[in-house]
């Protein structure tokens, strides 16, 4: 009999009749049927009714689990914790010198939960304080490695770049590097987000671990380290980024939820804890936190691009983090790991991981293309997560949950002298790989070389420890959460009322009974009395003192100075914009209640707040936005700045409805209240920006609020305002102009005042002497920002996009809309249809994107480099409101879509009207028009019109992706088209069938096609080859599938049948023109359909088919 068999069958019966009545407080032993210290201990007077004995019993009971447990912690960690730095080794058995942040800190949550059980002893010996320090002294030795490398977070904050990444691991004597940045991938995103959250974790349980002001700048820049996790592609948990391991990152779900929980835990914490000051607390982003949290929740149930699911999502929506509460995207994401990666020996890390396995070639560090294919169905198994699931039991209170893992995990133990160890994996022996990949789960698997403590894998040793405290109710799951995130939002305890804080109660003015606040705010006296002529109540900047009026700007100004320490070479927060959320707070600066209007209304905007009608749209978009993802407790109070400019122009009526809507306190389905500020200040949720004090009474800070403006006398209607007179283009010669000197080319701009002429006679100075050339008394960069204001005016949206592009505009919130598309599973490309495109597959910095913009188009197009930021920004809204309208498309192609656009209006007006002259409004509107927002009220498409559109869009059938997977296994020769060739193999080797990146290669292939409508007839093709494999199943390409053959071949016949059928002028129908083939709808009698079928049959006829051999026919 083993080891493990005769520790099993030491249990006494008592013990095991008493399993189901006593699940949640019996002991270690009772669980498992195991002790790891004594069997002998259990009294029997503890099983007898005297209810005085009975309660002196289990008290004393309680202390001899504690004495075992505090036994086992002393004997398998605290005794490799270092006593210079406090970490702990990663792998004892090969780097015993080596730290890992992530291994050390949950080692610190094990002997932090024993104290936190010490904690309600009368007499603890002292341990409570000994377990409690030791806490703190790794915590605190993770917090000096790191503040070494504060140069590294200071450029990580502004890059993202993998090269300036904070380190993971470290010497574990000294603190130092051990490993360079292109040895190991530290970043690692969820390594410091665990850190973080752990750290309010423990302080908030009574823990001193932040000492001085330095510490707690150095927290708050780790805050701006992770505010921007939904945009930085990591290398994740595993520390090899994508499931390939070829050093490639990529952005990993569990990393932006961790980063998600700890921002929403430290937001408005004092890290000095109960004793802490009012700059000591740690202030958090509210957009980014919301970034994280929408584009977190949309990822789930996929971890990656790579990794259709993975298991560290577990620890992610359950213990320790809890980032997830909708209940159902959490069971779903739970269970669908469950459902692919549970094994008898533990779960799989992910699908084809490789770690461990006896296959892997450990002497290099990546993996040869197609390798992981070697490691499908052997891949090891990880009994850590079997007590993660235990965990999340105890919290969900779900005992039947409990009792199936802790059966699970039973028969996984080893039992030694210094108590149960967790092996880190199962593995397939090398003589059972054959069999196992034959007959999955049907061999043994062997247990990682954990024998003794010498080579313990402490990250699962920590997390059973824990994982039996709370099971034996040694310590209680709120204990071990003491800022109750395992709990609604709504139910968790406010820290203060002084900072804002997410949504802690069921009250008026949170989500569940959200009322907008809105305050209307006039630029001047002059305005405020016009508009009170149409019952519309505003209140000017005079008018609302002592409360100052801030612009987004300012606002941004002010945070800057947060967390700013010239020792640590740190420089507080960057100069990125405040979002829709933070101008939505109000603001408690010195003793003055400051308001902001959102960036929407920012003079210095991009051009889109020129058009009134798009800022209507604008306006009710962030009030949707608001009412869906606001937070935070108390209302959000929304400042619209008024200025006389809005209230010019075509939509001046449109903009008078939206306040009159307003006045009626609903805008479609949103609840709002309009009034005076100060009415609405009670309750309005307020943060107090206390940092800022010391600043401004030093005088090392200003800040410039909003000031009425004077004016002359009032309007007493719209009709008195200058009405905005349109003027015609003037065409102008460029390549005439180009041939003159620059003084004459000064004489040509002075002698016309049309703003068309004078944009392109600047543009050609512009290219010729640069922005500092001077005319007259300004430089043409002066210039042409006066042209920009002076065209919006006037709304002429040709001169406003071209003078945009060339001074180089960049649209706020433009890496954020690119993000929100890559995470929903696309790819953005760049560049002018018909010209070379960027792909964009990782989100990436607004500078980086604004080069790839204006490198891309200005060439071939100058205003399309503002014009596609313009689509970038509405799809990037659009994909969250109305995500059923890229069903089908994969990549987004701007210069395409653009194309598409283009294709539409021609279609509809029956004329070449230019994009460029519309406004962006009407951009967005032709935009969901193409998408088919507005399908039933448009006539129906001929065949070409839908083909092109189509085309342009990308769009594909529904299983389509699937279809040239399985066309691909018939095809060993592979798929071409347009001399681009998709091989099978590596393909198949490498990738799945559901893989997203599978899905990204088949559209890399799609668009080295440069017509939009014969794209849309090789997709065609592809369905038909696939629809005749599948009802063919012995059927088998010879070669590669060439669809250009295919389709030159169906044209052919679609020819020479015209001339047949519809008596047709033969030389008209036999040129290579395939206008007509593209405009013959495809299912209809003598659609193209039926010609492409019967090229698809030749090329087969052609070469030899393959059949089984009791499929063939014979005549014996």
């Amino acid at each position: 009999m083993s080891t493990r068999e005769n520790s099993l069958a030491s249990v006494t019966s008592d013990t095991l009749s008493s399993f189901s009545m006593r699940l949640r407080k019996m002991s270690t032993a009772s669980a498992l049927n195991i002790n790891p210290i004594s069997d002998s201990r259990v009294s029997r007077k503890f099983l007898q009714p005297n209810m005085a004995s009975d309660w002196v019993e289990r008290a004393a009971e309680r202390v001899r689990r504690l004495d075992d447990w505090y036994g086992v912690v002393k004997r398998q960690l605290m005794i490799h914790q270092n006593a210079a730095t406090g970490l702990f080794p990663c792998n004892l058995a090969k780097a015993p010198n080596e730290a890992h942040v992530r291994d050390s800190v949950y080692c610190a949550a094990a002997i932090w939960a024993l104290s936190l059980a010490y904690r309600k002893q009368d007499d603890d010996q002292g341990r409570t304080y000994e377990l409690g320090q030791s806490t703190v002294k790794c915590m605190r030795g993770i917090l000096a490695c790191w503040m070494q490398q504060a140069d590294r977070v200071e450029q990580f904050k502004h890059s993202q770049s993998a090269k300036t990444a904070l380190h993971s691991k470290f010497n574990i004597k000294t603190g130092a590097i051990v490993v360079g940045d292109g040895e190991y991938q530290h970043l690692q995103i969820d390594c410091v987000a665990q850190y973080v959250l752990f750290l309010v974790q423990m302080i908030s349980s009574g823990l001193q671990i932040i000492y001085t002001t330095d510490e707690v700048n150095f927290v708050q820049n780790l805050v701006y380290y992770l505010e921007r996790a939904y945009r930085t592609p990591d290398y994740g948990m595993w520390e090899r980024g994508t499931k390939y391991n070829n050093g490639n990152s990529e952005l990993h779900a569990s990393s932006i939820g961790m980063a998600k929980a700890a921002l929403e835990a430290i937001n408005g914490f004092n890290v000095f804890g109960d004793s802490g000051a009012s700059w000591s607390v740690i202030y958090v982003d509210v957009d980014a936190h919301n970034r994280n949290r929408t584009i977190f929740d949309s990822m789930l149930p996929r971890e990656s691009n790579s990794k259709n699911t993975d298991c560290s999502l577990i620890p992610v929506v359950s213990w320790p983090a809890f980032a997830l509460h909708d209940e159902n995207l959490r069971q779903r994401t739970i269970d669908k790991a469950v459902r692919k990666l549970k094994g008898t020996s533990g779960m799989k890390r992910f699908l084809r991981d490789g770690y461990g396995t006896v296959v892997e070639d450990k002497s290099r560090k990546y993996y040869r293309p197609a390798e992981i294919k070697n490691f499908d169905g052997i891949e090891c198994e990880w009994p850590l997560f079997f007590l993660y699931m235990i965990i999340d039991g105890i919290f969900k209170n779900d005992q039947e949950k409990v009792k199936q893992y802790m059966e699970l995990v039973k028969p996984l133990l080893a039992f030694t002298p210094d108590g149960v160890i967790v092996p880190k994996y199962f593995y397939v022996p090398l003589d059972l790989v054959d069999a196992e990949k034959e007959k999955p789960g049907s061999q043994m698997r062997e247990p990682s070389a954990e024998e003794d403590t010498g080579h313990l894998f402490l990250w699962g040793q920590a997390v059973y420890i824990i994982s039996q405290l709370l099971f034996e109710n040694l310590v209680h799951p709120a204990e071990l959460d003491p800022i109750k995130r395992h709990l609604p939002a709504a139910a968790r305890p406010r820290q203060s009322t002084r900072y804002s804080f997410f949504q802690h109660q069921e009250m008026v003015g949170t989500a569940n009974d959200l009322i907008v606040q809105i305050v209307l705010i006039a630029e001047s006296v002059r305005l405020q009395q016009m508009l009170a002529n149409y019952g519309i109540l505003t209140q000017t900047p005079h008018e609302i003192e002592p409360i100052q009026v801030w612009s987004p700007n300012e606002l941004t100004k002010a945070f800057s100075y947060l967390g700013i320490n010239n020792k640590l070479g740190l420089t507080g927060r960057p100069l990125r914009p405040v979002g829709g959320l933070g101008t939505s707070k109000l603001y408690q600066v010195c003793g003055h209640i400051v308001v902001c209007f959102p960036l929407l209304f920012e003079l210095s905007d991009f051009y889109l707040s020129q058009d009134m009608t798009y800022v209507i749209d604008d306006v009710k978009s962030d009030l949707a936005f608001l009412a869906k993802c606001w937070k935070l407790s108390g209302r959000p109070t929304f400042c619209m700045l008024i200025r006389e400019e809005n209230i010019r122009g075509p939509s001046t009526k449109e903009f008078l409805d939206l306040l009159a809507e307003f006045k009626g306190g609903q805008v479609g389905d949103i609840r709002v209240r309009l009034g005076r500020l100060q009415s609405l200040i009670p309750a309005a949720c307020i943060e107090n920006l206390d940092f800022l004090q010391s600043l401004i009474e030093d005088s090392e800070c200003t800040f410039r609020h909003v000031e009425e403006l004077k004016l002359g006398s009032s309007f007493k209607s719209l009709t008195e305002i200058p009405k905005v007179v349109p003027e015609e283009d003037i065409a102008i010669n460029i390549e005439e102009l180009k041939q003159l000197s620059s003084r004459d080319i000064v004489q040509k701009l002075h002698g016309f005042d049309n703003m068309h002429a004078q944009s392109q006679i600047l543009g050609v100075l512009l290219e010729r002497e640069g922005m500092e050339y001077r005319i007259d008394d300004s430089t043409i960069e002066q210039r042409l920002e006066r042209l920009l204001r002076n065209s919006g005016r006037k709304k002429n949206w040709a001169v406003v996009r071209y003078c945009a592009a060339l001074l180089g505009k960049l649209v706020d919130s433009l890496a954020p809309s690119i993000t929100a598309i890559l995470v929903r599973g696309k790819q953005v490309t760049i560049g002018v249809f018909g010209h070379e495109e960027d792909v964009i597959g990782k989100p990436m910095a607004p500078n980086q994107i604004k080069d790839i913009i204006y490198s891309k188009c200005m060439p071939y197009s100058i205003s399309q480099a503002v014009l596609q930021q313009e689509i970038i920004l509405c799809i990037g809204k659009f994909i969250s409101t109305f995500p059923e309208l890229f069903s089908g498309i994969l990549k987004i192609r701007i210069g395409w879509m653009i194309e598409a656009m283009r294709l539409e209006i021609a279609n509809l007006e029956g004329t070449e009207l230019s994009l460029m002259a519309l406004s962006p409004s009407e951009i967005k509107e032709v935009l969901l028009t193409v998408l088919g927002k507005y399908d039933r009220s448009i006539p129906k498409r001929a065949p070409l019109h839908k083909r092109q559109l189509d085309g342009a869009l990308g769009r594909v059938p529904i299983d389509f992706y699937d279809r040239v997977w399985e066309i691909l296994e018939k095809t060993p020769g592979g798929i071409k088209v347009a001399g681009y060739l998709l091989p099978q193999q590596p393909t198949l080797s490498d990738m799945t069938m559901y893989e997203m990146n599978f899905s990204l290669l088949v559209e890399q292939m799609l668009s080295k096609i440069l017509d939009p409508a014969y794209r849309s007839v090789i997709v065609e093709t592809l369905t038909v080859v696939s629809t005749i494999l599948r009802r063919n199943p012995e059927i088998e390409f010879p070669a590669a599938v060439e669809l250009d053959r295919i389709v030159h071949e169906a044209f052919e016949m679609f020819k020479r049948e015209l001339v047949v059928h519809e008596s047709k002028e033969k030389e008209d129908t036999t040129k290579d023109n395939m206008f007509v083939f593209y405009n013959t709808p495809p299912n209809a009698r003598r659609g193209t359909m039926c010609y492409i079928v019967k090229a698809v049959l030749n090329t087969l006829l052609q070469g030899a088919i393959h059949t089984k051999e009791d499929d063939n026919c014979c005549v014996s």
